[in-house]
């Protein structure tokens, strides 16, 4: 039984909405970031990393900058640049990229369901990150960036999302790089009510990307309630802002890898090992990009090769992905890539920027294309109370922040 919520967004005024939504926080380095804000002064980034408006060896966890993004938001709400729903409802999200599109129920979601595992995950987080937003929403009374969950189609909630989206938009807008986002809010009661059954009827719904901002959440939450001891469970700081869109809408990209260099090994020596669980052949100088499951693109010496495993691990949810596979036969065991999380010799690359730039990246060592996760595994990874490798799944289009904040 998943427990979404409508609640009383504060969201930007109908004219600044292109330019306040801005990408997640996490996307940009901090030199990236400033750059956004200068160009942009109205960029939600000058919230979601206040750093940006402070000197640059000001420390990015340190308290001035959560009480700089307080601070920042508070003056944008006073300003009008902010506006606050007086009543709680539901929203929908859409964002089209390349002519398909993807629409999502906006609302909040229980920190219960988090512990009780009703919202799935399929990653760890790392500490010093969720600590960073459990200050910025602490600090902020407020979460800044939405959480994005799956969960299996649903016939009920599809019919009331294409019948509120015939409504007229509250946004609908164009950003630089192409992607469609319109918005509407759904604010008859009947609707509120069928969407909020309609998910009750849910076992688990799923984090697809967002499980720091997730946790921090949480932790804010529990928090809250140790200080509260006489809470009921209805204040907001029980719930969590999420975007939640049915799995069949989500488009999953390749998240590849790049080595700087071969552990020690030559060309020759390396491809021999490689052969060992590999069926190795050249491609030439064209970009392999794999074609199905268990097969994998190698840029090796300014040439490319595929790769296609001799053994898959049908009945493990975790052996049998491709993430895993690379790392149990070639990173690991042949390129000593022991942990990838903090293992400077390894780069992940989003296939967003595409193959060509794993072509650049990879000079003295070599690169893997990867046949993307799917989302099936993820819930099948999920469901076994599992966890993914680092980096499995790269989710476009990035939902926008800025669009949908809720207060704590």
């Amino acid at each position: 039984m998943a427990n979404i919520n409508p609640f009383c967004a504060v969201r930007p005024e109908e004219t600044l909405a292109k330019e306040i939504a801005a990408l997640p926080y996490d996307v940009y380095s901090r030199k990236e970031a400033k750059k956004e804000v200068e160009k942009n002064p109205q960029s939600f980034l000058k919230v979601d990393r206040a750093e940006t408006l402070l000197n640059d060896d000001v420390n990015i966890y340190s308290r001035e900058v959560y009480e700089k993004a307080a601070h920042t938001l508070q003056e944008m709400v006073d300003n009008h640049a902010f506006l606050q729903d007086e009543v709680p409802d539901y929203y929908l999200y859409e964002l089209t990229m390349d002519g398909r599109s993807q629409t999502g129920i906006v609302g909040c979601a229980s920190i219960d369901d988090y512990l009780n595992n009703v919202i799935m995950k399929h990653e760890n987080t790392r500490s010093d990150k969720e600590q960073d937003r459990t200050n910025h929403i602490d600090v902020c009374n407020a979460q800044t960036g939405p959480i994005f969950l799956t969960y299996r189609p649903d016939r009920g909630i599809n019919y009331i999302v294409e019948k509120n989206k015939k409504k007229s938009t509250l946004y609908d807008f164009v950003t630089e790089d192409g992607i469609h986002h319109r918005v509407w809010k759904i604010d008859n009661e009947v609707d509120i009510d069928k969407i909020r059954n309609n998910f009750e009827r849910i076992n688990h719904i799923y984090i697809a990307d967002g499980h720091h901002r997730a946790a921090s959440a949480v932790k804010v939450g529990l928090k809250r309630r140790t200080q509260n001891p006489d809470y009921t469970g209805k204040e907001e700081f029980n719930y969590f802002l999420v975007v939640l869109f049915p799995s069949d809408e989500l488009y999953v990209m390749d998240y590849n890898r790049v080595v700087k260099d071969l552990n020690g090994y030559t060309t020759e020596e390396f491809k021999s090992k490689l052969e060992e669980n590999f069926e190795l052949q050249e491609y030439g100088k064209m970009p392999y990009k794999p074609k199905e499951k268990g097969t994998f693109g190698m840029f090796l010496d300014q040439t490319w090769y595929s790769l296609k495993v001799k053994d898959i691990v049908e009945a493990d949810p975790v052996k049998s992905l491709d993430v895993s596979i690379l790392q149990e036969k070639i990173l690991e065991p042949i390129l000593g890539i022991v942990d990838p999380k903090t293992d400077q010799r390894i780069k992940f690359v989003g296939g967003i920027r595409g193959l060509k730039e794993l072509e650049k990246d990879s000079t003295g060592g070599v690169a893997f294309s990867m046949y993307p996760t799917s989302i099936e595994e993820l819930f099948a990874v999920s469901d076994a109370g599992m966890l993914m490798p680092p980096k499995s799944t790269w989710f476009e289009p990035k939902l926008r922040s800025g669009l949908f904040i809720h207060q704590i």
